[in-house]
């Protein structure tokens, strides 16, 4: 049994479109199971749909408007020509007085996928031999959740795969099923284990992040950039223990696991969705995935 895991990384999933992308047109990597968590979870039904040009030209044109309709920080570049990234404190103080838990919401985002994923791609789906999971965060009962498609309605997959990317408190709480739900990133933002459980032999994990920390990050300049320092910290930290933990019941269950991390550092705010950078990160993916490859079929050729 076959699975495919793409971990989160907001804007960099683009990267990883672009790896699965090449894994399965290039190599014919045939799946059983595809597992997403945040941003992978965007991906991974287009993707088991065979739909790529669809996933892709979709993935690549979202922007702030595309996720918020009510974007709780301002883009502004510095004199160096940098994005800088600050709290818009005059709508986030009206989310507040308005009784709002977050800085800002997402519904748009939920739209978005409603309008992307049609019943009828969603039938097919759950009528086919493989399964689609959706990794959330429950954070009433503090628990990991994985969502099936197999055991869902249209409308509550639409919904899974919206709490899994909603990046709180940036992004809308979502109150469900009794529970109060968030990212899927928060507990099992790279969830090899729950693959290998459900049955999986051979692994093919796209981590978007590098393998190596290459950079120190600036010291915080606002609200904004400390909330999201210590998020990502808490992420990193999240990250590795599930590679850790993966490789772990990997060895334990003789199953195989293929890692592609990002090479280089894609961007150090994978808020910001821009077309043209995304677009290039599908074709860096795309490209990684083939050189990555073709080197591991020439140390295989010459053992």
């Amino acid at each position: 049994m076959r699975a495919l895991v793409i971990s989160g990384g907001g804007s960099k999933g683009a990267f990883g479109g672009g790896v699965a992308q090449y894994l399965i047109e290039q190599e014919k990597r045939s799946y059983d199971l595809y597992l997403g968590t945040s941003t992978g979870s965007l991906l991974i039904s287009h993707l088991a749909l065979e739909k790529i040009d669809k996933i892709k030209h979709i993935f690549t044109a979202v922007n702030q408007q595309s996720i918020f309709n009510n974007c709780p920080f301002r883009i502004k570049k510095n004199k160096w020509g940098e994005e800088e990234i600050s709290i818009h404190h005059l709508k986030v103080l009206y989310n507040f007085l308005r009784g709002s838990k977050t800085f800002g919401e997402s519904k748009n985002l939920r739209k978005l996928i409603e309008n992307t994923l049609t019943p009828e791609e969603f039938k097919t789906l759950q009528l086919s031999t493989n399964d689609v999971v959706i990794t959330v965060s429950n954070l009433s009962l503090q628990t990991i959740e994985y969502k099936s498609i197999k055991k869902a309605t249209y409308e509550d997959f639409c919904d899974w795969i919206w709490i899994s990317c909603n990046y709180t408190p940036f992004m809308s709480l979502v109150k469900k099923e009794g529970c109060e739900y968030a990212d899927g990133g928060f507990g099992s933002i790279v969830p090899i284990k729950e693959a290998i459980d459900r049955g999986a032999t051979e692994v093919d994990v796209i981590i978007l992040e590098t393998e190596v920390t290459h950079y120190n990050r600036l010291a915080s300049k606002n609200v904004f950039s400390l909330i999201s320092n210590l998020h990502d910290f808490m992420i990193n930290r999240i990250e590795k223990q599930n590679i850790t933990i993966g490789k772990f019941a990997a060895s334990h269950h003789g199953a195989i696991i293929n890692l592609y991390y990002t090479p280089t550092l894609l961007t150090t705010n994978s808020l910001v969705f821009k077309k043209e950078q995304m677009s290039q990160w599908w074709e860096s993916g795309y490209l990684y995935a083939a050189t990555k490859n073709k080197q591991l079929n020439k140390i295989e050729e010459e053992d």
